[in-house]
């Protein structure tokens, strides 16, 4: 089993705890330094136990370390990867946990010095929560962990960061950088846009006035889960992911059209059909 003796976690939120947590749990990893600019959170991570110590400086926390996971916003990593890259340890790999892959691993790739290793990772997982609080170790169990190597990826590294990830419990496909934004575009971006819409349109219409937001039951909450997701990180992922989020958006109101004009045209069956394909489809995936 791969093992890193010293791990740097910077971000130690949700994603990043949960990662240290299991790597910790499995004997993955020996020590575990925190990074971020949070000292409460930080101390927090050390009293539950995810983090050995920690530091707010990067540059000195990454001293040492042979395995760095960078779970930053999206539009941060780069510039944590350049801060960082003087200071790594030969044989070092960095890691990420953003869901855009095809500018960040271009960023970062030439960052790296000699003898030191990128390799671009989303794992696809999550919850609506943040901090380490909200960290738990099962987190990628019998999920996805996307891994994007180009022709430039050291296969060591890559091969240590598949491990790393499968020791977590995920599965982990390869894929091409810029497939994986169209592939996460819409399975999770084109979600999480279309929640926040909904939130804002029944928020803002205003016919009879009232909030109609206080008659929200079960369904309506069900399907806005994910509206309550940190609207920092979720405006870096729609600037970063822009392109393959607009055709994604595009390629989706084609449905919403279509259903509105079956809806239009009282065509029973035509409903019927659009509502069991989708239903069958949703049904495969349970």
């Amino acid at each position: 089993m791969v093992f890193f003796k010293k791990m740097a976690v910077i971000g130690v939120g949700l994603i990043g705890g949960s990662l240290a947590r299991i790597l910790r749990e499995k004997g993955a990893v020996g020590e575990v330094v925190g990074i971020g600019r949070g000292e409460a959170n930080l101390k927090r991570g050390v009293e539950l136990g995810v983090l050995d110590s920690y530091s707010t400086d990067p540059k000195q926390g990454v001293v040492g370390a042979d395995l760095v996971f960078v779970a930053t916003p999206v539009c941060t990593i780069a510039k944590v990867v350049a801060e960082i890259a003087p200071y790594l340890a030969p044989g070092c790999i960095v890691t990420d946990g953003g869901s855009v892959k095809e500018s960040v691993v271009a960023a970062c790739e030439p960052l790296m010095p000699e003898g030191t290793y990128f390799v671009g990772g989303h794992p696809i997982a999550g919850t609506e929560h943040s901090g380490v609080e909200a960290s738990f170790s099962t987190l990628y169990l019998g999920r996805r962990c996307i891994v994007t190597p180009t022709p430039a990826t050291d296969p060591a590294a890559l091969a240590k960061v598949v491990e790393l990830w499968e020791i977590a419990g995920s599965t982990v496909p390869l894929m091409d950088p810029v497939q994986h934004d169209l592939v996460v575009a819409a399975i999770s971006h084109l979600p999480h846009m279309v929640a926040y819409s909904l939130v804002n349109a029944v928020d803002g219409y205003d016919r009879f006035g009232g909030d109609l937001l206080s008659f929200s039951a079960g369904g309506f909450r069900d399907f806005t889960r994910i509206a309550s997701s940190d609207p920092v990180m979720w405006r870096d992922i729609a600037l970063t992911n822009r392109d393959a989020i607009l055709e994604m958006m595009d390629f989706f109101s084609g449905y919403l059209e279509k259903l509105r004009g079956l809806v239009a045209a009282g065509d029973a069956e035509g409903l019927h059909s659009f509502f069991l394909n989708s239903k069958q489809k949703r049904d495969a995936i349970l």
